[in-house]
């Protein structure tokens, strides 16, 4: 029997990944709903709508029905008050306009490792879980937007009767552009302009990410993982970490990079130098390779979230996660890290995002 998924945020690094995913599989029929600011993944009906407007949610989803909902977008606001308001209400919205209709059969919901560290104006300042992070360690006494939305997805879950299921990554890596938190095409264009304009590979974040170890979540992991929860009656109704498997340490990850791209990792002294502040130059330089190598996007904003980079290689803490609840309900997959940084950057040349 064909399932009917919606997802929220189709053109993002989750979604995108997500709805390939699905409609590889052969047995879902999938749209995506979005701003439409971003052209959808080829294959899935795109539906564009307002998410923080209820009125223009439930005009867009009127006389549709689906029996899952993924929920993989988020707005990033001014103030972590300004995101509880914004997120929560998305999330409600799209509940409330296909709850009634009695045939959503499931809700998915990703957020992540902020869960345990808090939100971005208050990361790591209260009393941070020891690692490896597990479910169990609960919420932090922080304002913090996550919670919000999945208050929101327990409350719809309640009243129309649907079961749900949360998903924790850690920093994802996937093909995606225009993405507002995607350290793997960050990484990407920082060492290719690190080889072309003879500048240092330099680590930009603390000594203790450097030296601690720490885990990270591919897409397309990501994506199997949300279609078993959809599925698994063990994930029902329940809250999962979710990263590749392997651990390292980015002391000798930033030595694989480097080796990818053929240039030197510069040594690491101890100090922290947030690309943001370093990279005042790149979009002009970006701009002239672009040219040169005719490649698709000249504007280096569209490609790298600098910031985001920043605030997980600047943790002053281990960040590291446990997967053992989701291996104990059944879900066994395992991603290397390393590979899916590589997959990535090769995928990045042939579809000319940057030099082959």
């Amino acid at each position: 029997m064909e399932k009917q998924a919606l997802i929220i945020g189709a053109t993002g690094v989750v979604g995108g990944n997500l709805a390939q995913h699905l409609l590889a599989r052969g047995d879902w029929r999938v749209t995506g709903l979005s701003r439409g600011r971003t052209a959808a993944p080829s294959g899935i009906e795109s539906v564009t709508a307002d998410l923080t407007r209820a009125e223009s949610v439930a005009d867009a989803l009127q006389g549709r029905s689906f029996s899952h909902v993924f929920f993989t977008a988020w707005s990033r606001q001014a103030t972590e008050r300004e995101n509880i308001n914004v997120n929560g209400a998305m999330v409600r919205h799209v509940l409330d306009a296909l709850g009634p209709s009695g045939k959503l059969e499931h809700a998915a919901l990703v957020t992540g490792l902020k869960h345990y560290l808090g939100p971005f104006e208050a990361y790591a300042q209260g009393n941070v879980p020891l690692t490896p992070f597990r479910e169990e360690q609960g919420r932090q006494p922080v304002d913090n937007f996550y919670y919000e939305q999945e208050d929101r997805l327990f409350d719809a879950a309640r009243q129309y009767g649907f079961s749900w299921s949360v998903h924790r990554p850690h920093t994802i890596i996937g093909f995606a552009l225009g993405n507002a938190m995607n350290m793997g095409v960050t990484l990407a264009v920082y060492a290719t302009l690190c080889r072309e304009t003879g500048q240092p590979f330099v680590f930009p974040g603390s000594a203790a990410q450097w030296n601690s170890l720490t885990d990270m979540t591919d897409a397309s992991l990501l994506a199997r993982h949300l279609e078993w929860a959809a599925s698994s009656p063990n994930a029902r109704n329940e809250d999962f970490n979710v990263v590749n498997g392997d651990v390292f340490r980015w002391k000798w990850m930033w030595s694989q990079l480097a080796q990818y791209f053929g240039i030197e990792p510069a040594p690491f002294d101890g100090e922290t130098r947030p690309l943001e502040q370093r990279m005042g130059d790149a979009r002009d330089q970006w701009a002239q390779i672009a040219t040169r190598d005719k490649l698709r996007e000249a504007d280096i904003d569209k490609l790298v979230s600098w910031w985001h980079t920043d605030a997980d290689l600047g943790r002053p803490m281990e960040v590291l996660t446990d997967m053992t609840k989701s291996r104990k309900a059944g879900f066994l997959d395992y991603q290397s890290t390393p590979d899916a940084f590589f997959a990535l950057f090769d995928r990045l040349k042939a579809e000319r995002i940057i030099p082959a």
